[in-house]
Parts: C-alpha cells; structure tokens; sequence
C-alpha cells in the first residue's frame, strides 16, 4: 500500500487543479457577479442555484446543504471517495506524477486511470448501441421478459455485448484506444478476446457518473461460461468492495430521504427504482461489506450507518436468514436503524414487481422491520418456549447476539426484548448475556475488571460526553462559548432552550446556566453552584480551557446558536420526511397533506437558521 503523498506534489496538484474546471465537470457553472460562479448543487436537488464557487480562494459552498470546501473536498464528495484517491484522481487529471513516502515509491503508468475512464464510457456507449442493432434482439426479449421496456433500458444504461468475440477490441481500438490500455480496464482478456461476449451488460458508475465497470447476465444456454453473473475483473477504477450499482442513480436521493435499500441483483435496483424506491443498491459479485457501508455513511451525512435508515431485502426462507445473520454478524456497524424488508412469498424485487406491480414493491420496504429483530426471531423459531428447557436452551442461543451489537446503549434495551420474548426475568437473561461476553476473548486493552462495562449499568449520574462525538460538536461548541465568553450573549441566549441540545449532559449543563443566579463570585463558579455535580463541574471546567475557533462577538454567538438549533431541526425534518414516506397519500390524505405543511413551514424555518448560521 502506498504511503503519505509528498507534500511537493500535493501542492502541485492544489495549484493545477482550477476548481472552476473540476466542478464544470459535473455542474453548469454561470457568473454570478465578481469571482464567483453559480449553478445548480450536486449533492442536493434544488430549483434555484444556491451553489457557488470561488475561483480566486479555490473554495466552493452550496447555501442549500451547506456542503463546501476545496477542489479535494469536491472529488471526494462526488466521487464518494477517500483523501488519497481524490488527490489520485487529480493528479491523473492534470498530469502529475506522485511520490509516496513510506516506501510507496511513485504510481506506475500515470494517467491511466483516466484512460481507462474513458475506455469504459466508450465502451458503455458501444453495448448501448449493440443493443438496438439487429443482433441485439435477445438482449431485448430477456429484458421485456423481466418487465422492461426501451425507456427502462435507456434509463439505466443497458447494452448488449455482441456474439463474435473480438467486436469491441477491434472498435475500441479504432477510438485509439491501446490494446494494454483495453486489458488494463478489464475490457478485453490477455489473448485479444473480448472480456463480456453475448450477454446483457449493465454499467456499474459511480456516483459521479463516472463507468467503472460494468455486470453481465448469461442469456444463452450455451455459454460458454457458466456462471450466471459476470462482472468486470479487478481494475485500477473497479473494486468490487467498492461499488454500489444503482448508486449515481441513488446518490440524491439516499442523501435527500437518509434511507438507502440494499437489494441483491441488477434487475432488483432496476424494478425499485421504476416502482418509486429510488433509494435502491445493490453490491457487485460479492456480498454488502463494510466498504460498502463507508459509501452510504458519506451519502447519509453521518460518522455512520445510524443516521438514517439501512434497509436489506432477504428471502423469508432458510438462505434469507442465513443472509440476514451474516449482515449482522459482518464487521461493518449494526446500529438499530438497520433493518430488513422480507417477501414472504421468496420472489425477489424484480418478480416482486412482475407479479403483483409496483406498489407491492413500495409496501415490501414499508414493512420493513428492525435487522436485530429478525434476526432474534429465526433463532427463537427453533427452540419449544413452552418448555423450560426450551427457553433456556432459547437464551443461550441468543445470548451471544445481543452481546455481540456495537451500540452498547442498545443493549440494556434488547436485553429487556428478549426476556418478554422469552417470559423470563430480565436479571436473568442480563446475567447470561454478562456471561457470554465473559467467555469472549478479552481485547488486550480490557482489564478483567472492566468486563462489567461491556453490559451497561443504568448510569446513576451523568454521563461524561465524547468531545470527539462530532454529531454534538455544535452542543459543545455552543457551551464552550457561553462557558468562555457569556457576554456576548443577550439575556434570552439567542433563544436556545435546554431541549435544544441532545446529550442529557450537555442539557444539564445549559439548564444550570439558566439557573445560576447573580453575584459577585466568577461566572463559572455560579454555574457550578446551580447544580453541584462532578461531571458538570469536571466538564466546565474542560471547557474553560479549550480554544474558541474565532474571537468571541456577538455575530458569533447568533452563529453558533443557529447551527445548534439547525441541527435539531433538521433531525426533525429528516424524521418527518420518513413518516411522509411511509404514509400513502391517497389511502390517508388528511394527513399526509397536514404533515406535508409542517415540513414546508420547517423548510421555511431551516433557510433562515442556516442564513443565521452562516452569516460571518
């Protein structure tokens, strides 16, 4: 792997990238007055240009979302890509080879990743074209047999990849591509035979748009590979890890709704996406991993997959739980937003959709239910909890479930649902959870006597808040500044309430600011006497001691309190458009228009908070 870019060609690839030139090519970019451009956000849908770019600082910002940074910043976001792989990007963009420290040594053959982007969009508009040709009446008849008609396949991008085995090298090679080139991207096999030869194609972008591959369905008996799915081999630009299909098609919407649906097929994306899921994905050639989770935590906004809803389709029979169990036990962060749809008739989306139409295919994921739940019940199925034994034997094969969930704040909440499920005594299926994680092997930094915590106590007192949390950064920044400099507060705190802030913490805290009365003793000391606590007074004074970002004023203050307040209101609005979503306008009109009115009053409300919070 290689290591720290060197900062020589970082700089340089900074100072050739013109960000005006990298965001043109995803957004139509206009004047809007002195230095700066305009046009339409690419990381929210939007009517009215709220998206700027300053080519003289090299910054962007989107007044809409809120999104902003440099041209690094910009690739990253849309291409839903790491720091590296952004500069990477660049570079070949713009032709500079760079160095690695560590040992990398340089990146062979620079600018080869965006030959083989090429290549690939080349490609995808020859299959394209091999679909509607004369040859390409097989690739139709399997797409008409699965529901879709021309307007379907043009939408997604369906091609077909002729029967003759060397059509696509030979006209890639007419565009002037290399045949070392074509190899490289996994288009054309060592020999000069075409990679993907009388199969449906679908190409894989990704949420920038960008081909990074493509998936091949098997429409002929014979064949000559067998397998039924066939994807692109391991490419510079293609990591099956890596990809989302359907996620340029997604993107918006996951990042708009804070839900994106896992399906498992091609046609699976295809048929939710034309019966109104358009949060839809689905995983290349290999099973949903923690890479994968990485791209929709960047989507949903959030550290991690608890900031909107993961929702997985499974079979209700034996493989769909097998599937299901295996998510839950992945590596990858199970959090209770995490949830799975199940059919259970066993038809997949796309014969879900054939059979029964679209809205059976909306009310599959409307009835989706909690992952951890599903879960627990398959193992529960197998097990007589009429009989005592049948209970326990029942517990202890759930046991190493619940402890096994990431969140400990869950688990005292799952314990409790697994003993009304099983109608046993809540200590008891505590006491054989304590026992499971005793049988785990201990981490080396778990002391013995600190087991105990992995199977949370209700906390007696206050809990001491993560200053790394970054979901609560606008809570304490808010109070470190009130904390600091309360004078540049006016007496109603710029309107903040206690139930302003999420951390019960952080709420005692401001609710002791509310409470400390005057006096000549010091402004943190009267805090500290409002409400005498140990982790108050500890983290007052923590935050006495920590750096403001800018010098403290007025505008300041308004700034802060708008972003803390943006942010509970923004939680809200994400939570109404849920329900929104779940409710059937037609079925249940009343309310669906009463609940569609608050959101535009909340809409209304949250422009004028982020105007506030932006406003220095």
């Amino acid at each position: 792997m290689a290591g720290l870019i060197n900062e020589e060609d970082l700089a340089t690839v900074r100072e050739r990238s013109r960000i005006e030139d990298v965001v043109s090519s995803y957004v139509t970019l206009r004047r809007a007055g002195a230095g700066s451009l305009t046009g339409l956000c690419p990381f929210h849908e939007e009517k009215t240009p709220s998206f700027h770019v300053n080519p003289a600082r090299g910054f962007y910002h989107c007044f809409g979302c809120g999104e902003g940074g440099d041209v690094i910043a910009f690739v990253q976001k849309i291409n839903n890509v790491g720091f590296t792989e952004a500069v990477e990007f660049l570079a070949d963009r713009v032709g500079v080879q760079l160095r690695y420290a560590d040992g990398g040594g340089n990146r062979p053959e620079p600018g080869l990743r965006l030959r083989v982007l090429e290549a690939n969009r080349a490609a995808a508009e020859y299959f394209v074209e091999q679909l509607s040709a004369a040859d390409g009446l097989p690739g139709r008849r399997f797409l008409d047999g699965r529901g879709f008609d021309k307007a379907a396949a043009e939408q997604f991008g369906i091609g077909y990849a002729p029967l003759g085995g060397r059509d696509l090298n030979a006209h890639l090679k007419g565009r002037g591509f290399t045949e070392a080139e074509l190899v490289k991207a996994g288009l054309i096999r060592e020999a000069g035979w075409d990679f993907f030869q009388g199969r449906v194609l679908w190409p894989i972008r990704d949420a920038g748009g960008s081909v990074l591959g493509f998936g091949a369905r098997k429409i002929f008996d014979d064949d000559r590979m067998p397998a039924k799915y066939l994807n692109t081999p391991e490419t510079i630009v293609y990591k099956k890890s890596n990809v989302l299909y359907g996620l340029d098609l997604a993107r918006v919407n996951i990042a708009k709704k804070r839900q994106a649906v896992i399906v498992e097929g091609y046609t699976d994306v295809m048929a939710c996406h034309l019966s109104g899921v358009d949060t839809a994905v689905a995983s290349c050639g290999t099973a949903f991993g923690d890479d994968h989770a990485k791209l929709l935590q960047r989507l949903l906004g959030t550290g991690d997959v608890s900031g909107g809803e993961v929702v997985f389709t499974f079979d209700g029979d034996a493989a769909g739980q097998a599937a299901a169990l295996k998510v839950f036990k992945g590596d990858q962060n199970f959090l209770a937003q995490t949830y799975v749809a199940v059919e259970p008739s066993g038809l997949d989306p796309c014969d879900l959709r054939m059979q029964q139409g679209d809205a059976a295919l909306r009310e599959l994921v409307g009835r989706r239910v909690p992952l951890y739940q599903f879960v627990m019940r398959n193992i529960l199925e197998g097990y007589d909890l009429e009989r005592v034994d049948g209970r326990l034997g029942a517990l202890r094969a759930a046991a190493p479930l619940v402890s096994s969930v990431r969140d400990e704040s869950l688990v005292l909440g799952y314990v409790r649902e697994l003993s009304k499920w099983l109608g046993m005594d809540p200590d008891e299926v505590r006491r054989e959870v304590k026992l499971t994680v005793s049988r785990r092997p201990r981490p080396a930094a778990v002391r013995p006597e600190q087991e105990e915590a992995l199977i949370p106590e209700p906390a007696p007192g206050l809990p001491v808040p993560d200053p790394r949390d970054r979901r609560l950064e606008a809570e304490r920044g808010t109070l470190r500044l009130i904390v600091r400099a309360p004078e540049v507060f006016p007496a109603d705190w710029n309107g903040l309430v206690a139930d302003d802030f999420s951390h019960p913490t952080y709420r005692a805290l401001f609710e002791a600011v509310l409470a400390a009365a005057d006096g000549p003793e010091q402004w943190t000391a009267r805090i500290v006497a409002a409400r005498p606590d140990p982790v108050l007074e500890q983290l007052i004074v923590t935050l006495a001691v920590e750096p403001v970002l800018r010098e403290p004023t007025e505008a300041y203050a308004r700034e802060y309190a708008a972003r803390l307040r943006l942010q509970l209101l923004s939680a809200r609005i994400a939570e109404l458009k849920s329900r929104l979503q779940r409710t059937n306008p037609l079925d249940d009109q009343v309310a669906y228009n009463k609940m569609f009115a608050t959101l535009v009053g909340m809409e209304s409300q949250r422009r004028d908070l982020l105007a506030e919070a932006t406003a220095t």
